[in-house]
């Protein structure tokens, strides 16, 4: 049974797009202060993977997991997670967004979290190609109980399947922003995190901005919005994550890719928070100066790290950023079965 949400929370008019497949009883629900949102798309055995991770969890207390099936057709995800669910490996729902989408599937975990746990306080997410360490949330847990922040993220490392790439970890699309607990001045990634009730609240639905679905950078401009809100952010180290890298993402065209898209979608927030010609101005300037910049900045990196194509990083994020002036919007996600 849906639960009456207050009044100020905005957006909920609109009908639930989501369908759920597999859900504890209600009176286990009710009283769940944490849930664990897991997006997932076409990777069943990573998924497992992921929810053996959760399981596996200690000294966070009860908490609840929302699988968030995003492929509407075959459902494989969803039927993997609903055996798991029957098996007793997690308490909570596992729900099916059919609308193919990366800031769809949040929003509707997240819309599923704030209308089916009345007691819910805070939302935990890690993606499907992820597994959490055994102290992953009980770190987050402890940190959301004393820090003065809304918002919180963790280290993710990455784990290369070819372990001949493993020099690319050194590359700034797969380290974390940050390396040491404390205060930051914002979040910029979704792959792990733990978000408080109220800043959904205050947000509204729907969350995520479904304009970024197939570009990525939704979970960007929702921190971005989020920070102008006056909301703040903190970094826990020890909230660890691993993330398996497939060899594709080791490719050279999808390493350039990378930096492109993280280009491009920096401009494109950027845009929408100095709307107007002289928002427009600075954004151009920026990206100007960026451009002007990288082969200083890039002879650095590429000699910090021994790699020309790491060093290239900076040149390819202001040529992403530039690209956008002419219209050039990089749908990465559109077909995820080759990101």
């Amino acid at each position: 049974m849906t639960q009456q949400l207050p009044a100020e929370i905005s957006g909920f008019d609109t009908p639930e797009t989501f369908e759920i497949v597999a859900q504890s009883a209600q009176g286990i629900l009710a009283h769940v202060e944490t849930v664990v949102c897991v997006p997932t798309f076409k990777r069943p055995d990573m998924l497992e993977r992921t929810l053996r991770s959760l399981a596996a969890q200690h000294g966070a207390g009860p908490f609840a997991v929302i699988v968030v099936e995003n492929e509407g057709e075959e459902r494989a995800g969803a039927e993997r997670a609903s055996a798991l669910f029957a098996e007793g490996l997690f308490e909570g729902l596992v729900i099916v967004e059919p609308r193919q989408g990366n800031c769809k599937a949040y929003n509707a975990a997240w819309r599923c979290a704030l209308t089916r746990l009345p007691a819910l306080r805070q939302i935990a997410g890690i993606d499907d190609d992820e597994e959490a360490e055994p102290g992953w949330l009980a770190a987050f847990l402890q940190a959301a109980e004393a820090a003065p922040a809304e918002l919180f993220g963790g280290s993710v490392t990455p784990r290369f399947e070819d372990p001949t790439r493993a020099w690319l970890g050194a590359h700034p699309i797969f380290r974390s922003h940050y390396s040491a607990s404390g205060p930051i001045p914002m979040l910029y990634s979704s792959a792990n995190y733990l978000i408080r009730r109220q800043v959904l609240e205050t947000l509204g639905f729907p969350f995520l901005d479904e304009r970024f679905d197939f570009t990525g950078g939704g979970d960007s401009d929702f921190f971005t919005r989020a920070r102008a809100a006056g909301f703040r952010f903190w970094w826990v180290q020890e909230a660890a994550q691993r993330e398996t890298m497939p060899a594709r993402r080791t490719e050279g065209d999808w390493v350039r890719a990378r930096g492109y898209r993280n280009g491009a979608i920096s401009a494109r927030i950027e845009r929408r928070h100095f709307p107007g010609p002289g928002g427009r101005l600075r954004v151009l300037a920026k990206s100007l100066a960026l451009l002007a910049a990288s082969p200083l900045r890039g002879l650095k990196l590429g000699l910090a790290t021994g790699s020309l194509t790491i060093g290239l990083y900076h040149a390819e994020v202001a040529l992403g950023r530039l690209g956008t002036e002419f219209g050039v919007a990089d749908e990465q996600y559109r077909a995820p079965e080759k990101n």
